[in-house]
């Protein structure tokens, strides 16, 4: 009796988590690098696929890359510069970013050069083009992000690479994580550091 308590009180839990935010789903080509002021971190081996946001309107950064074969046995890399889009997120709404991905890499170079991708909800059939942000855009207004933190914790601050292949260093790693924790965690930590 008491086991199908559990697994329905974790299935409710779970359940709790993903209903208060919206997911966005980005294709394999579109790298989402940052939300606002917060980086989004992966790697070759773990791709960001999708982020969950509450309803509102957010600046996201992205990268295009995608790969063509030029002949038999030679590939090539298409990718664009960092580009920011905005997008307004509405409860109960999932959403897929979406664009015409080029058939040859010439094509996809000129499609890099000006980047043009759409929101398109998991209800709609149509999708709705999103406005690149221009640098100059984004020097004047600051990324908008509506503030998704829970309480006690501080916005997250990009990492700034040292070291010659990009990497931060540990010392920026404990910063880094230090400002995420709550002051609970903090406590916590330096508990365990000091016996």
């Amino acid at each position: 009796m008491l086991k199908p308590i559990l697994i329905s009180s974790a299935v409710a839990l779970l359940l709790s988590f993903s209903a208060n935010a919206e997911n966005i789903h980005f294709p394999e080509e579109i790298v989402p690098l940052q939300v606002g002021d917060k980086m989004l971190e992966s790697s070759l081996f773990s791709r960001i696929d999708d982020v969950e946001l509450a309803p509102g309107t957010y600046q996201l950064r992205l990268k295009y890359t995608d790969l063509y074969e030029d002949d038999y046995d030679t590939h090539e890399v298409v990718e664009s510069e960092p580009f920011w889009v905005s997008v307004t997120v509405e409860a109960g709404k999932d959403y897929t970013l979406v664009f015409n991905r080029a058939e040859n890499a010439v094509s996809a170079k000129v499609f890099a050069e000006a980047p043009q991708v759409s929101l398109k909800a998991k209800s709609s059939a149509v999708a709705k083009p999103l406005s690149v942000i221009s640098n100059t855009q984004l020097a004047s207004n600051k990324p908008v992000m509506q503030n998704t933190m829970p309480a006690g914790r501080q916005p997250i601050k990009p990492i700034a690479p040292i070291t010659d292949k990009g990497m931060p260093s540990a010392p920026q790693m404990l910063d880094f994580w230090w400002q995420q924790a709550t002051t609970a965690e903090r406590k916590a930590f330096l508990e365990k550091v000091t016996k």
